[in-house]
């Protein structure tokens, strides 16, 4: 009878969403076990994903399902303590200092480069492609590319410094195509490694390092998809850092999802599993720290894209997991299912986007003109 109650109460939450508990549409939740409506019910977000990457329940349009519970605002109406745990955490220490900062770097991009190298594409890059005029994921990614250094104005003979750099391909894109020098910094050895081999022959040197560990000046910076791990708290610091390494004269490109709301911590399955000790930055929160230290020249906002991105990136990885080690058993596989749909149903209900900010140290004279 209980299981009956628990039972009845998350059909009728779901229909909230138009979602049904074991319909025969692709976006319906089929039950696979007993005990899922009550761990569903209690346990949050945490407990939704996790139940998924144990098998209790399943979907054929995962990010359909997705997409429906957070367009209702579902995720909202169930909450657990993980929600509050994350919280208090946040509000006590700065999660994203000292040998917090590393942990990313060893959980999640050091997973190793043939599950990255399987996903992403020609091109090693894990961020939003740029789908204006692209017809595939690596042209899409090209077009980003050249839109940043475009951004940058970047000539020969000058030097980037890429915060973040990843596996080097803007660093190498950018010394190929626009004759820079360049320095990029990653705290993840199994992406320095890569780099250095993709950039090697070219003008560009790859650091394992901290931002906070860099000096030097550079006509122009640029920082892919990294900021989403510097932290509310040390949002100064980073700014102040790239003001000191940047030209007066030079120009700085941020690139980063950002979400509608300010927050201080992300959601406690992406926290556990994917990203810990990562939040997205609001714009009011962007704003705040960047007032007086940079002059916003330009806030280009494509988040559309990523919902392309990233279904271009599951494709390629769904394809590709009968080719990789054991070590990706079927629970990483439901994990990273999990994962790549909950960012795609983000993305398209706008609930988060993808923000292009370019900014200068004094203003650039007589206005800057945004390459689109």
């Amino acid at each position: 009878m209980r299981e009956d109650r628990f039972l009845g109460r998350l059909q009728a939450l779901l229909a909230e969403a138009d979602v049904r508990v074991d319909g025969l549409r692709p976006w319906d939740l089929r039950l696979q076990g007993p005990g899922v409506p009550a761990r569903l019910l209690s346990g949050g977000s945490l407990a939704l994903g996790e139940s998924y990457m144990d098998g209790g329940w399943d979907a054929d349009s995962l990010d359909g399902l997705l997409q429906r519970l957070l367009a209702r605002g579902l995720d909202r109406r169930v909450h657990s303590f993980a929600d509050l745990r994350l919280a208090l955490l946040a509000r006590l220490f700065n999660l994203q200092r000292g040998r917090r900062a590393h942990v990313v770097g060893e959980r999640h991009y050091d997973l190793g480069n043939d599950l990255y190298a399987a996903m992403l594409g020609s091109r090693m890059v894990y961020s939003c492609g740029y789908w204006r005029t692209a017809g595939d994921l690596d042209a899409a990614q090209e077009a980003k590319l050249d839109l940043c250094c475009r951004k940058l104005g970047l000539r020969p003979g000058m030097t980037l410094l890429d915060i973040g750099c990843g596996w080097g391909e803007m660093l190498k894109f950018a010394a190929q195509r626009y004759g820079v020098t360049g320095v990029g910094v990653t705290i993840s050895r199994e992406q320095a490694g890569y780099a250095r081999d993709l950039c090697a022959g070219l003008p560009v040197e790859i650091r394992v390092q901290d931002y906070r560990e860099l000096d030097g000046t550079f006509d122009r910076i640029v920082s892919i998809g990294m900021f989403e791990h510097v932290g509310v708290k040390n949002y100064g610091a980073y700014f102040d850092l790239a003001r000191r390494c940047l030209a007066p004269d030079g120009l700085f490109l941020l690139h980063t999802i950002g979400g509608n709301v300010s927050r201080t911590h992300t959601d406690p399955w992406i926290a556990k599993y994917i990203f810990p000790n990562s939040m997205l930055p609001s714009a009011a929160q962007l704003a705040a720290a960047l007032e007086g230290r940079f002059v916003i020249e330009d806030w280009h906002s494509f988040g559309a894209d990523y919902d392309r991105t990233l279904q271009a990136w599951r494709d390629n990885i769904e394809a590709a997991w009968t080719t990789l080690p054991p070590r990706y058993d079927e629970r990483f596989r439901r994990m990273w299912r999990y994962y790549l749909s909950a960012s795609m149903a983000c993305f398209r209900v706008r609930l988060i986007q993808l923000w292009q900010l370019v900014l200068s140290p004094q203003g650039v004279a007589g206005g800057y003109v945004a390459p689109r």
